[in-house]
């Protein structure tokens, strides 16, 4: 073994690797990336949420009926339009960061981020033209999202050195998944006073946002000079697209079934969307600049930590609609809060998830510095399925207590995976593609995000119709309501009465009419149309789909724990300087037949060669 100088770079120059290197200094420039992006990427995830709580009182605000089955596709689109946009773009997004500068993408991204929410703000039109211009300002929204999600974590990957990456990291992952948890709490809040303010919460910290940024972000990243791949971004973008797209309308009622999942249009999507972007793959092995390098799946790091990260949020992204239904529609109505509250209350009792991920995030990133993200990467997935597994242990009645402290634990556990699966990601890479690996990580994060959504809509669906229309008929027919009108009320398809309480409604007036419940003694009619008789109904088929969501994030939770786990040990890549190992690319010293090593190790490797 020979000893040798090495220069090697983390962001920032250190001039040699000796074993008593001093601790690297955080520069002013570097603290300011952090506080810019994390406003950047709060701001885009507090709207992949606060839509969700805020629903009940934009369907008022535009005049739609939750139970009308035209309607089921503008609550879904609201929900997923944002999140399938940002899933497309985010690819496209990093890789134009690394060609024209990532400082000044995330500056553009927040410009028309603040746009997209002005739009959604001033939508002029009720009724299903208003959902639809609702739908497209999204969008818009959408856009922005994925140039500030995509170039957010490469920015700070580029002004923090190795030593520091992980906490850096950890604050701007924290940051962003407690917008989204926080997205609960603020819609509701908001969406009292008007649901338009859910917009304008948005617009006044995106304008001084977007200048902040402009004047102040600084930019250390290594640009590359290579033409745009459009062959790349167009079948990849269609592809992802058409997927996503079937998805979305796979949860909706079809051809007379409660879903969509077998109708010719959806199989359609599916089929496309694969023909596509097995195009993508192979087009990205034909250009010369290809959007996506495909041989950095070959450092295992990079592509264990990405399929955690899939498997991750396809386990969780759908947990806050479960949750969201689980209280508005069944269990504060259960304690005597009417439906047009709930919304509030969801979001106010759903407090500790935030909580426990506060605690959880900052110090995992601190750790995973030190030890790697393997360790509580891996044990945070693992915690999170015992939390699912201890929240199908509640009855639906459940103490709030043991609802608060499981809560608690899911967060922790999220926490404890998500700055160091995302530290882990981003130091697998060289420098020049740190735009389009986390442009990756956005994209399997968010894809998870709308794949969880229908999984968990699909699966409760299937939960709800297997008993939902029996214990539903039985129940109005004791209270009174005639056989043929209760059999009418029955055979609704089940997403009506589930998006119904998870708009904080009770459908059973509509279900049912409002000349049938007239004709009923005032007793019956009031409890039908009370804060009971439908939770009560609602709980046992809830419960149902229930285990079967749950049931999967647990499988999904587990194996996302056992991807992190083959991530290997701690490892940083390092940039080799050419007359340290004349030929030797970096790439082939970051992947090295996919060795586990750290980066030292690596240069010691390249030396000796």
């Amino acid at each position: 073994m020979c000893d040798f100088d090495v220069n090697v770079k983390f962001g920032v120059s250190s001039p040699h690797v000796t074993a008593a290197a001093a601790p690297p200094v955080i520069t002013r420039s570097a603290k300011t990336a952090l506080v810019v992006t994390s406003v950047g990427v709060v701001l885009a995830f507090l709207n992949s949420s606060i839509v969700l709580i805020s629903l009940p009182a934009i369907f008022r605000g535009l005049h739609l009926d939750p139970l009308q089955s035209q309607n089921v596709s503008y609550l879904l689109w609201m929900i997923t339009g944002y999140l399938v946009v940002t899933s497309v773009l985010v690819v496209t997004a990093g890789r134009l960061g690394d060609i024209y500068g990532r400082a000044r993408l995330f500056t553009i991204g927040f410009g028309i981020f603040t746009v997209g929410a002005l739009l959604c703000a001033v939508d002029p039109i009720h009724g299903a033209g208003g959902a639809v211009f609702l739908i497209l300002a999204r969008c818009v929204q959408g856009v922005g999202g994925a140039a500030i999600m995509a170039n957010s974590t490469a920015i700070l990957t580029d002004a923090f050195p190795a030593e520091r990456r992980g906490v850096a990291v950890g604050i701007n992952q924290v940051t962003a998944l407690t917008g989204s948890f926080a997205g609960l709490v603020i819609g509701g809040l908001l969406a009292n006073i008007g649901w338009r303010w859910v917009f304008v919460v948005s617009f006044i910290p995106g304008v001084l946002g977007t200048l902040w940024s402009a004047k102040a972000l600084p930019d250390h990243g290594h640009r590359i000079k290579v033409p745009l791949d459009v062959a790349g971004n167009l079948t990849f973008g269609l592809g992802l697209v058409s997927i996503l797209t079937g998805i979305t309308y796979g949860i909706q009622p079809a051809d007379g079934r409660d879903s969509g999942w077998l109708s010719p249009f959806v199989l359609a999507c599916f089929g496309v969307g694969v023909v596509l972007l097995t195009a993508f793959g192979v087009v990205e092995r034909r250009v010369a600049a290809p959007m996506f390098d495909l041989k950095l799946f070959r450092i295992r790091a990079f592509s264990a930590g990405n399929a955690a990260g899939l498997l991750a949020a396809t386990a969780r992204g759908g947990l806050q609609f479960a949750l969201i239904l689980w209280l508005q529609g069944i269990w504060l109505p259960l304690h005597g809060y009417s439906f047009e509250d709930t919304p509030l209350w969801a979001g106010i009792y759903l407090l500790p998830l935030t909580i426990g991920f506060l605690i959880a995030g900052p110090l995992s990133g601190w750790l995973s510095d030190k030890y790697g993200a393997r360790l509580f990467a891996t044990g945070g997935m693992l915690l999170n399925a015992l939390s699912f597994g201890l929240l199908l242990a509640l009855p639906v009645d459940f103490s709030y207590v043991a609802f608060a402290a499981l809560l608690a634990l899911n967060g922790l556990s999220s926490g404890l995976f998500a700055s160091p699966n995302t530290t882990g990601i981003m130091n697998a890479v060289p420098a020049r593609e740190r735009g389009i690996a986390s442009g990756m990580r956005a994209t399997f994060q968010n894809s998870g995000q709308v794949i969880s959504i229908g999984l968990f809509f699909g699966l409760l669906t299937v939960g709800l119709s297997g008993s939902l229309p029996r214990v539903l008929k039985s129940g109005l027919v004791a209270h009174g309501v005639p056989q043929a009108v209760a059999a009418h009320a029955a055979a609704t398809p089940s997403i009506g009465p589930l998006f119904a309480a998870f708009l904080g409604d009770n459908p059973i007036k509509g279900l049912v009419g409002t000349q049938t419940l007239s004709s009923l003694p005032a007793g019956q009619s009031a409890t039908l149309t009370g804060t009971r008789f439908f939770p009560t109904v609602l709980e046992g088929p809830f419960h149902h789909g229930l285990v079967l969501a749950f049931g999967l994030a647990i499988i999904l939770c587990v194996l996302a724990a056992a991807a992190s786990w083959l991530r290997g040990g701690k490892y940083v890549h390092v940039e080799v300087e050419p007359d340290v190992a004349p030929g030797l690319s970096a790439m082939e010293v970051a992947s090295g037949e996919e060795r586990e090593e750290s980066a030292a190790y690596e240069l010691e490797q390249a030396a000796k060669r």
